[in-house]
């Protein structure tokens, strides 16, 4: 875990933060003091898939290294633009999951709200940087027929609030949905899949730990880290307000290449994570999103790494190493045994 001092913008309302983030290759290059000349065409891979990253998740960066793991994480490549076989715009087919707008329901027992189109940072690997957010907007009106449609499916005890990322929506907006979800009687928990507090700590504020603290719904939230430089103390301390407040804190990260692909950094994010309160949950093999192809990492180099964690870490420690596929009924675990070993457990 880094420690860094809080300069101005990290004590900004978290609003001012959204509103403040470098959204231009330039100005985030230069304020970093990385000379234009270590940087490639960038152009088009920036109209496709426009920057976005707030001011606080740049803090954490290092200045002057174009290989800073957190950097190459948001700074668009040429490598982007090229057409590479396999890597499509809905790796996920999550379109044939969509029975009404605004909602997935690819697993039985849980369901999936994409509460907007908004990210606080835009992550270049990111599945969903072609979703089609105009179709899937939600209105009051589409917001009722959700509830309804969850109130009459007695299967579903879970939802998760997923967008773009759900707490990008105030506080007022949220409360009121959990409200609505709370009187379903056969829901039991709530999810939040987010990136945001990773990059702007500011956003778990009182109001929103307060709406927490009185629904009566288990609530749980994964957070989105890939690297133990995104963990620092204004971070950490916003997660120690939600484990007080007695939500679950679980991490998902995606195994990407230049950034967490070594023993080492997966070594530091799970020790890091379990400081912030967070324990490892899921660590993903890429999902072939067109764009993102040069962040992929073979899944034997997965296996060889999970195998590694396993003999330096507790298990507790060890994240699920998994992949996502189309119209499966659950993530697809990746076994790291050999076929030897497999036969030998029977």
């Amino acid at each position: 875990m880094i420690t860094r001092t809080i300069a101005t913008c990290q004590t900004e309302d978290w609003q001012n933060q959204l509103s403040t983030a470098f959204t231009s290759v330039n100005s985030l290059l230069e304020h970093l003091q990385i000379p234009k000349s270590q940087y490639p065409e960038w152009i088009q891979a920036e109209k496709d898939f426009p920057l976005r990253v707030p001011r606080a998740f740049v803090n954490k960066m290092s200045k002057g290294d174009i290989n800073d793991p957190l950097l190459k994480q948001v700074l668009p490549l040429p490598l982007e633009t090229l057409d590479i076989d396999g890597y499509v715009e809905d790796p996920l087919q999550e379109l044939t999951a969509n029975p009404i707008k605004g909602l997935l329901h690819k697993y039985r027992s849980r369901v999936l709200v994409i509460l907007g189109s908004a990210c606080a940072i835009h992550c270049r690997y990111c599945f969903r940087r072609h979703f089609p957010y105009q179709d899937n907007g939600i209105s009051t009106k589409e917001m009722s027929l959700i509830i309804d449609y969850v109130g009459q499916n007695t299967d579903i005890n879970e939802v998760i609030l997923s967008g773009g990322d759900p707490l990008v929506t105030n506080n007022t907006r949220l409360s009121r949905l959990i409200k609505a979800l709370e009187q379903i009687p056969h829901l039991r928990r709530i999810r939040f899949h987010t990136r945001t507090p990773v990059v702007i700590p500011e956003r778990i504020d009182k109001e929103f730990i307060d709406i927490l603290s009185q629904t009566r719904l288990q609530v749980l939230m994964v957070l989105h880290c890939n690297h133990a430089h995104e963990i620092d103390d204004l971070f950490t301390n916003a997660m120690a307000q939600l484990k007080n407040a007695g939500v679950t804190l679980l991490n998902q990260s995606v195994l990407l290449k230049g950034i967490n692909d070594t023993p080492e950094a997966l070594i530091e994010l799970s020790e890091s994570l379990f400081t912030a309160h967070i324990l490892p949950y899921y660590l993903h093999l890429l999902d072939p999103v067109a764009g993102a192809s040069h962040f992929d990492v073979n899944e034997s180099i997965g296996k060889s790494l999970i195998t590694t964690l396993l003999s330096a870490l507790p298990g507790y420690l060890v994240p699920k190493l998994v992949r996502e596929e189309a119209h499966r009924t659950s993530k697809t675990p990746i076994s790291i045994l050999t076929e030897e070993s497999s036969q030998s457990c029977n």
